[in-house]
């Protein structure tokens, strides 16, 4: 298991564990609260009482990706049945038999019930971030359209409820109606039309508030308060509400659900409640509004970011492939005044480099084993080349878990072995390779003769693999160079954790 991956999951196990506390701590106060004084002693009664029933489900929280990695899908869904569904209203259906007509049953009912939505909205939370938040029209959901749905659904929910309060005398008498929380689907099917006034009314009731919320968020923050400081935005924020407070007022008392609501707000649409609650608005999604306008900010430095970052490597990019290509149009041309027999062989390997180059490193990521064969292909073009054949020695050790790279890595290294090490070297050199792969890093190492120029920074080639490098693996990679012995030995070491 690599680090990241163990802190994701002792997040998630500590996170639960706190939300579990959360129940249970909730629950205490209300069971204190249901039995009076003396509280705490109540409470405290209650909160070790529970610490013996919510242990088993402490301890799947606890031991849960234990569970996961350990027993199949279906196992793992027979333990969390067993602790969700079956333990607590298990235990509750139990004490019925042994406490009849006691509080007990229910109580144990309640926590179980309470665990369980717990768990689920934990399911539902995992489930929306691995899922449904990269669907794309849920991404387009913006703040002011999120507030404006939420007040939608509060209106038809609250429609819904004043149609089933119709006429149940407990809500509905000649003076006012409450809304009670009831739901009759009959009455509601009975009363349509009553349901659509309802609920178009709530809505503009709703709708006046957020005005003051829309303008803070388009206007006053990022036009007053970020251009021209706290002064001006909060006196801009008394003019509006000056200017608009008694008009919306007025428009309220108009609306017929005004006096059967019991007459909600203000016979006196200049009554100062009435601008004390819209700037009440202003103020409160004040928080709210800076804290959504920065995240924004944050989006467009992260994208310039990543598009700057592209730029950089695109370029680098432009700038290896000719460095590269260059050497080997040298090696034909020398091939060719020696009207070598391995001349169309060379050209034909390198139509192979060259398409590897052109469409597979265009990609951001390749799999290892294409890096290793165009490893393979450019050290073959070489030694057909090569008068005094030099001793290359290849240890490719690639396991199959090994996550894809970017392209045109490794090749740096071993284009300046040749370039810098054996090419120039009086006797046969050497070329020693070894790759070493799996899930979690990658290291290659690469061994020749130490040049003249060896031990320094051979043109373009190290200065555009470690910039690279710095970019494509930030904090996640090592390159060593160095000479010793007459050997000039070069590291790569990249962490996948």
């Amino acid at each position: 298991m690599n680090r990241n991956a163990g802190g994701v999951q002792l997040a998630e196990k500590n996170t639960s564990l706190l939300f579990l506390s959360g129940v249970w701590c909730w629950l205490a106060i209300a069971y204190a609260l249901n039995e009076g004084s003396p509280v705490w002693q109540h409470f405290l009664q209650a909160l070790g009482v529970m610490a013996v029933l919510l242990c088993p489900l402490a301890l799947f929280y606890y031991f849960r990706q234990a569970l996961r990695a350990r027993y199949s899908a279906v196992q793992y869904r027979i333990w969390w049945m067993g602790c969700f569904v079956c333990y607590l209203p298990g235990l509750a259906l139990l004490t019925t038999y042994v406490w009849p007509g006691s509080v007990v049953p229910g109580y144990l009912f309640m926590i179980g019930v309470s665990c369980l939505l717990l768990e689920l909205l934990l399911l539902a939370q995992g489930y929306y971030y691995n899922r449904i938040r990269h669907w794309s029209w849920i991404r387009q959901i913006s703040l002011e359209k999120a507030v404006l749905l939420s007040l939608v659904l509060l209106s038809l929910c609250l429609g819904v409820m004043a149609v089933s309060s119709w006429g149940d005398p407990e809500y509905h008498d000649s003076r006012r109606l409450l809304l009670g929380f009831v739901f009759r689907p009959q009455q509601l099917l009975q009363h349509m039309g009553l349901f659509v006034a309802f609920t178009g009314q709530l809505l503009l009731m709703y709708l006046c508030g957020y005005f003051y919320f829309y303008i803070n968020l388009k206007w006053l923050v990022p036009e007053v308060l970020r251009k021209k400081g706290v002064v001006y935005y909060m006196l801009t924020a008394l003019a509006v509400v000056g200017i608009t407070y008694p008009l919306i007022g007025q428009f309220l008392l108009l609306l017929p659900i005004n006096d059967l609501l019991g007459g909600v707000f203000p016979d006196n649409p200049f009554r100062l409640e009435s601008a004390f609650a819209a700037a009440a608005i202003i103020l409160l999604s004040l928080p709210v509004v800076l804290a959504v306008q920065s995240a924004r900010q944050y989006q467009q430095i992260v994208a310039l970011e990543k598009e700057k970052t592209q730029a950089e490597l695109d370029l680098l990019r432009q700038q290896l492939d000719p460095h590269f290509f260059f050497n080997t149009l040298n090696n034909l041309y020398a091939l060719s005044l020696q009207q070598s027999p391995q001349t169309p062989d060379s050209i034909l390997q390198l139509s192979e480099l060259m398409r590897y180059v052109i469409y597979r490193a265009k990609e951001p990521l390749v799999s290892v084993a294409e890096e290793v064969k165009y490893l393979q292909d450019y050290i073959d073009l070489q030694q057909m080349r090569l008068r005094r054949k030099p001793d290359i020695q290849c240890h490719w050790e690639a396991a199959a878990d090994t996550p894809p790279v970017a392209p045109l890595l490794l090749i740096v290294l071993v284009e300046n072995a040749f370039k810098h090490g054996i090419e120039p070297a009086d006797t046969p050199g050497f070329l020693h390779l070894r790759l070493q792969s799996n899930a979690r890093h990658l290291s290659f190492s690469c061994e020749n003769p130490a040049g003249e120029i060896s031990g320094k920074k051979p043109g373009i080639g190290l200065d555009n693999l470690r910039r690279r490098l710095s970019l494509l693996y930030p904090g996640r990679y090592e390159l060593k160079t160095g000479k010793e012995n007459h050997i000039f030995k070069a590291e790569l070491y990249l962490d996948f954790t």
